[in-house]
């Protein structure tokens, strides 16, 4: 399920007349192939995708996100990175999510750096997702949609943590499972309505916050795991599409 809430922009498609020739010209070649070949490649977004708070990228989590996201959105590539609390093997609390902005910005920098003039696609799992969206906000980073794998809108005391994402300028998904005590679907939607930027929801229904579906729901409907899994990547792929058109 899929709601939408996007201010749209229309571009104008303009076309080129061309004249009538007397004089006798060459054999056509073929229009615009070698161009569209380029601009095919050069539209193929690079993703960023942070990890949450309790596990690294090389969590099996993580690594089978990475796998989808790169296919479904012909990604040129998808960069994970371990924050500094949790690289090598370490195993500490995390610090709160402003103090991971920096590194992540510098990961996300070095990026754009490697990968100039594609788009940028800053995506995360839980606390990951918060830090992206505190990182689309920096001048320097020019991110072109934000993806959310279960945003973690309720603090451990039940406030909610909307104050980044009425913040937000840069469109925004919010992947969610039903079952997701972090963040009721009716308090994202609030959030939603209050926010600036064009942003959707894609509720993985009987999904936890990393996206377990209960049993009983995948009875229910007849699909596994993978099935619904790929259904959220493909509602990724069709937002983060929507929205590099509109640029």
């Amino acid at each position: 399920m899929v709601t939408t809430r996007a201010s749209k922009r229309r571009r104008k498609n303009h076309s080129h007349p061309t004249g009538d020739e007397e004089q006798e010209q060459p054999p056509p070649q073929p229009h615009g192939i070698d161009d569209d070949i380029k601009k095919s490649a050069q539209d193929s977004p690079v993703v960023v995708l942070a990890h949450g708070a309790g596990a690294p990228s090389s969590s099996d989590w993580m690594i089978r996100w990475k796998d989808m996201l790169a296919k479904t959105l012909n990604a040129i590539e998808v960069v994970t990175f371990d924050y500094s609390y949790i690289a090598g093997g370490k195993r500490r609390a995390p610090p709160k999510a402003e103090k991971l902005v920096d590194f992540h910005c510098d990961v996300v920098r070095k990026v754009m750096a490697t990968y100039p003039g594609h788009p940028l696609v800053l995506a995360g799992k839980s606390m990951g997702s918060r830090v992206c969206c505190m990182v689309a906000g920096e001048k320097d980073i020019y991110a072109s949609a934000v993806v959310c794998l279960g945003y973690p809108l309720k603090g451990r005391n039940g406030a909610l943590r909307d104050d980044t994402l009425l913040q937000l300028k840069v469109p925004i998904l919010f992947v969610q499972g039903s079952r997701d005590g972090l963040c009721p679907l009716e308090k994202l939607e609030g959030a939603r309505r209050k926010m600036n930027c064009a942003s959707a929801m894609h509720v993985i229904e009987g999904g936890d916050h990393s996206f377990k579906v209960s049993k009983k729901h995948l009875q229910i409907t007849g699909c596994n795991q993978e099935e619904t899994e790929q259904q959220a990547a493909k509602a990724i792929a069709a937002f983060v599409s929507q929205h590099l058109k509109e640029k």
